[in-house]
């Protein structure tokens, strides 16, 4: 109970501490614009001489954001607006005393590289969300939808609109064109939109801006101006078709005997994207049988702790709004939606015996998906997602020709619903959501052979194979969420709460309770346990925060979470382990005004502690750090964290509770300015615990080089290294006692990105990507675990002697009580992964919302030989052996009417 006291008392120190705030009152600029009516609207050419410009005064007097704060800029700016009932007009003037230093980088779409200005606009008018349009001094677009009040920008939002620039001895001027349809707003006779103006002088690194927003404010749309003057625009109603085709070329090793590796393969393939504006706020978007082939690769990893690795949505149908469906809880990783589940791989094991051959599809086919979404001009913030992928088949041949199919996954569909609305002056919220996954397991599966040896065709009632016994019949989850701000959005309180419920077949329910998610047949664990025949499980968890977000020179926040042991959201969501209690707390000092030595620092302290449901005290941590960019835009971040209580209970995958060293970790980067055509980042993280039970060391160097303006590379190796004496191997019987078998591991990883971007013009650029992944784990001293939660690590294992165990024919052999007969085997556990991906896509926008891909994958994946150096299997597995190529030509065309 005093340890629960002492929780309550962090969760509540927010709310007592009444921090001195320094912000002042910013009055709150207003821009009047006008219509054109019978004026010709402006060319977009970057010359600013038409004289539907002239309907209106220019306004200025922009004020510096970065790095001095409410002093002067360098370089004024000014701008005009005018609009019809199809498009808002803007035009820049951007001056420089010295014109032959704009910076003019080309990059890709989004890549704000060089001298920039952009215009926010929140035509929501909701404080907490905008639309963001860049042009560069070169002429390079970038388009990002903002949302959490400045804290979230999505570069995948890609809108039609035109911009042009022109640089002059005044400095360069740019004129942009955005159509009222790519906005979202609400019906009425005014319009009153958050607008802001922002400026970046590259050679400076200076931001200002035209609506001054402090540096301690609590957050960026919040404090934006205000837009007047659009009287009487209509609402327009959107509708946007994208068909596209895919000529696709696969080429890779032919392997012998085998029907399905011939060589070669050729595909010719098509699908419809659609975007339906059901009124202004709300959008329909449509994807027929997508293709994601122009989508790079997904980084390498490998996890030897036996979790599922988090991997980033690409996906442009997923990506664009996703910050509505978005309903991060707990530690703020897991999420009730991770759109990545939509056209995974197929989950299904396949049985085979000798001399059989598979034809495994790689993912999920989607046929279909809409997604309706939006924001209402009330407050009403809206997502619904539904999506079906297909029942996937794998073939099976044998060496005389008989074929058979199995499912590796079945016919699914799944739908997300969210909804929240804003109230109090846009000043709180509370929203929920609901997601429901349903697969289609059909107890009977009607399959047919063919024997090419015959005409006939047989029939084979197959009951499900048991390779999709584990999967669950249907998942739901529910969830209300809410945010309230006070005191000018200076303090907050946050929470929510979820609950899940899946359903199934008593195999998959029981293999649910079994998994390293859960782990209901821990063997020293008395609140869970395995009920094999249970068919469904229920499960909740939360969060609740509060704390200081702006005003002044201090942040900080206190909360809880839960996962109780049940939840599970892994059919839709992504929830990587259950069953914790946390309570966590962050402090951090801005220093707000810049110095002869910094231009700004910031520092910060957090701690945390973690129990289970079953009252087990697993886990302290402390951490402190700071940040500093210093007056020459260099930079360095240092951190380090002590863990002086580290206990989990996931690590024996299913045995008791096991307690590890105490650790401290160490962690130093630094920069060059990011700026110049060469700069880099070196890196170091260590990790050390008490009588090396473990360590961890991280070395990274990021190399960036842009030799002329229209090209640049980078190369970002990195170098790892993990022994651990206690790395989990295998759980095996002892004469009827389990024996956990753990071993020391040398595990080491080597990898490299290399990045190429060329851009021939704003609209037509070439990106290459690659990555070689090299990862190798030796064991030895290999013991079993005597007193899993024992401080002394002599006391925790028992190693085994060289009368106890032996190895031969890649076998380990343990005669534990040493009576010349072999108790128990282990398999040589040793590994060696290499992999190598690549991308090279040349891209052509050839007219706005509209392109063409020409797409050369590459890829080799296979095993090492552990007792090599990294570099020979660099030699060995990649460069030695002939790759999997695919060559893709995409081609869309967006029908806008």
């Amino acid at each position: 109970m005093k340890r629960f006291s002492h929780l309550l008392v962090i969760f509540l120190f927010p709310f007592f501490i009444n921090a001195q705030d320094s912000t002042q009152t910013v009055k709150k600029r207003i821009y009047t614009t006008k219509p054109l009516q019978q004026n010709e609207p402006p060319t977009i050419d970057g010359f600013i001489n038409e004289s539907g410009w002239d309907l209106v005064e220019w306004t200025g007097d922009f004020i510096e954001n970065q790095p001095d704060e409410n002093t002067p800029p360098a370089q004024q700016t000014k701008f005009k607006i005018v609009y019809d009932q199809k498009y808002l007009y803007v035009a820049y003037r951007c001056y420089d005393t010295e014109p032959d230093k704009i910076e003019k980088r080309l990059s890709r779409r989004d890549g704000f590289a060089g001298d920039w200005v952009e215009i926010n606009l929140d035509s929501y008018l909701d404080k907490r969300t905008g639309f963001s349009f860049s042009i560069t001094a070169a002429g390079v677009k970038g388009d990002e939808f903002i949302s959490q009040n400045g804290n979230n920008w999505d570069g995948s939002w890609n809108p039609i609109w035109y911009a042009a620039t022109n640089i002059d001895d005044e400095g360069w001027t740019a004129e942009i064109k955005i159509p009222l349809s790519q906005l979202k707003f609400g019906k009425s006779k005014e319009q009153v939109w958050g607008l802001q103006v922002n400026r970046r002088i590259f050679r400076k690194e200076e931001r200002s801006v035209w609506q001054r927003i402090p540096q301690d404010a609590p957050g960026w749309i919040s404090e934006f101006g205000e837009l007047h003057g659009l009287i009487d625009i209509e609402p327009q109603k959107q509708l946007e078709i994208q068909p596209f085709t895919v000529t696709q070329y696969d080429t890779f090793p032919e392997e012998e005997g085998n029907p399905f590796r011939d060589g070669d393969d050729f595909k010719l393939n098509g699908g419809l994207d659609a975007k339906i504006g059901i009124t202004n706020d709300l959008t329909l978007d449509l994807t027929v049988n997508p293709d994601f082939g122009q989508v790079e690769a997904d980084p390498a990893a490998i996890a030897l702790d036996g979790f599922q690795i988090f991997f980033r949505e690409q996906r442009p149908f997923f990506v664009e709004n996703k910050n509505i469906f978005d309903y991060r809880f707990a530690n703020g990783f897991d999420n009730v939606f991770y759109s990545r589940r939509i056209g995974r791989s197929p989950q299904g094991s396949i049985n085979t015996i000798d001399g059989e051959f598979v034809d495994r599809p790689n993912n999920t086919t989607i046929l279909g998906a809409a997604k309706f979404s939006g924001k209402t001009k009330n407050g009403w913030s809206i997502g619904v997602l539904e999506s079906v992928t297909s029942r996937e088949i794998a073939k099976i041949q044998d060496q005389d020709g008989n074929r058979r199919e199995t499912i590796v996954e079945p016919l699914t569909n799944y739908f997300v619903g969210r909804l929240q609305k804003d109230f109090n002056n846009r000043n709180s919220y509370i929203g929920g959501i609901f997601t429901a996954t349903n697969r289609d397991l059909g107890d009977i599966l009607n399959i047919d052979f063919e024997d090419p040896n015959t005409d006939e065709t047989s029939e084979l009632v197959n009951l499900r194979e048991n390779n999709l016994n584990f999967l669950r019949e249907s998942a739901y989850t529910g969830g209300i969420d809410f945010r309230h701000n006070w005191k000018e959005r200076k303090y907050f309180v946050e929470g929510n709460i979820v609950t899940s419920h899946i359903e199934g077949s008593k195999e998959a329910i029981e293999a649910t309770q079994n998994s390293l998610t859960h782990l209901f047949q821990r063997v020293d664990a008395d609140h869970v346990e395995v009920d094999p025949n249970r068919t469904s499980l229920t499960g909740t968890g939360g969060k609740l925060t509060g704390g200081k977000s702006g005003g002044g020179n201090w942040r900080y926040n206190a909360g809880l979470y839960w996962r109780s042991p049940e939840l599970e959201l892994n059919d839709i969501g992504f929830l990587r382990q259950a069953d914790e209690i946390r309570q966590f707390t962050n402090l951090r000092y801005l220093f707000l005004k810049p110095t002869k030595l910094y231009r700004r620092v910031n520092l910060w302290f957090n701690q945390f502690s973690s129990f289970d449901f079953d009252g087990n005290y697993n886990r302290i941590q402390y951490g402190t750090g700071g940040f500093i960019n210093y007056k020459n835009n260099w930079w360095t971040e240092v951190e380090y964290i002590h863990k002086p209580r580290i206990f989990t209970n996931t690590i024996l995958r299913g045995g008791p509770r096991f307690r590890f060293s105490e650790e401290n970790i160490a962690v130093l980067f630094f920069g060059s300015d990011s700026r110049k055509k060469f700069n880099f980042t070196v890196g170091h993280v260590n990790s050390w615990a008490q009588q090396n039970n473990f360590s961890f060391q991280r070395y990274v160097l990021r190399l960036r080089y842009q030799p002329f303006d229209a090209f640049s590379m980078s190369l970002n190796p990195e170098f790892e290294r993990n022994p651990n004496k206690t790395q989990y191997v295998t759980e095996t019987d002892f004469n009827g006692t389990p024996r956990y078998v753990t071993a020391k591991i040398d595990q080491q990883t080597l990898s490299a990105s290399i990045r190429l971007n060329y851009n021939i013009n704003p609209n037509l650029t070439i990106q290459y990507y690659g990555q070689p992944f090299i990862s190798r784990g030796r064991y030895s001293n290999f013991n079993f675990v005597n007193d899993p939660v024992a401080k002394d690590l002599n006391q925790r294992i028992n190693l085994y002697n060289e009368n106890q165990i032996s190895f031969a024919n890649d076998v380990y052999s343990v005669d534990e009580d040493v009576d010349g007969a072999v108790d128990y085997t282990i398999d040589n556990p040793d590994f060696a992964f290499v992999q190598f991906r690549s991308n090279l896509v040349l891209r052509w926008e050839y007219i706005p919302g509209s392109e063409i891909f020409l797409v050369w994958s590459q890829g080799v994946t296979g095993s090492g030989d552990p007792g090599d150096h990294l570099f020979r299997s660099l030699n060995n597995q990649i460069l030695d052996q002939q790759p999997d190529n695919t060559f893709l030509i995409k081609a869309t065309y967006r029908f806008v009417l």
